[in-house]
C-alpha cells in the first residue's frame, strides 16, 4: 500500500509526458519536412541553371552556325533564389519555347545537326531534363508527405496550431497533359 502514491504519480507523470514528446515529435517532423521541400525546390532551380547553362551553350554553337537568328537566341532568363513555384513554371515554360526554337532553327542548318558539339550539348540537355524531372518529382513527394501531415489527425492539430500552410505541387502544362500526335 505504501508504493501505491509512487505508481500513481508514476502514471500521471507518463499520461502528462506521452502527449508532450508527441508533440514536440510532431512539430520536429514538420519542420524536417519542411527543409526537405526547401532542398528539393532547391534541387529543381539547380536543375533549371544546369538546363539554362546548356541551352546557353548551345546557343552560342547555334550563332556560329546561323548568324541572322542571333535575335531570336537574345532573351535571357534570369533563375533567381525565392522564386515562387508558380514564377519557377513560368520561367521553365520560357525556357522551354526558347529550346524548341533553338532546335527548329538546328533543323535549317543540316551541318550544325551534324556537329559534334551540337550532338554533345543535346545530350548535356536531355541529361539536364532527365534532373529536373527526378527534381520535381523529389519536391512533389516531400510536398505530398508535408499536405498529409497537414491534413491527417492529430499531426493536424500540430498544423493549424502553428499556423502551417499546404504547399503547392508542380504539375505539368497543359499543352504537355496532352497526348502527342504522330504522323508519318
Amino acid at each position: 500500500m505504501e508504493y501505491f502514491p509512487i505508481i500513481i504519480a508514476g502514471v500521471i507523470v507518463i499520461l502528462i509526458l506521452t502527449p508532450v514528446f508527441w508533440w514536440i515529435s510532431a512539430s520536429n517532423n514538420f519542420k524536417r519536412t519542411a527543409i526537405k521541400i526547401g532542398e528539393a525546390l532547391s534541387g529543381i532551380e539547380v536543375a533549371l541553371t544546369k538546363r539554362y547553362d546548356m541551352l546557353t551553350k548551345l546557343l552560342d554553337v547555334a550563332k556560329g552556325f546561323a548568324a541572322h537568328e542571333t535575335k531570336l537566341f537574345t532573351q535571357v532568363i534570369e533563375l533567381r533564389r525565392g522564386m515562387s513555384v508558380d514564377e519557377i513554371n513560368e520561367k521553365n515554360a520560357q525556357i522551354d519555347a526558347m529550346s524548341a526554337r533553338i532546335f527548329a532553327v538546328a533543323e535549317n542548318y543540316p551541318e550544325l545537326r551534324s556537329a559534334e558539339m551540337f550532338k554533345e550539348l543535346q545530350a548535356g540537355i536531355r541529361d539536364a531534363e532527365e534532373h529536373l524531372q527526378a527534381a520535381r518529382r523529389l519536391y512533389n513527394s516531400n510536398v505530398t508527405a508535408f499536405n498529409t501531415a497537414v491534413d491527417v489527425f492529430p499531426s493536424s492539430i500540430v498544423a493549424k496550431s502553428q499556423r502551417l500552410q499546404k504547399h503547392d505541387f508542380f504539375i505539368a502544362e497543359a499543352a504537355k497533359r496532352e497526348d502527342v500526335k504522330m504522323s508519318f
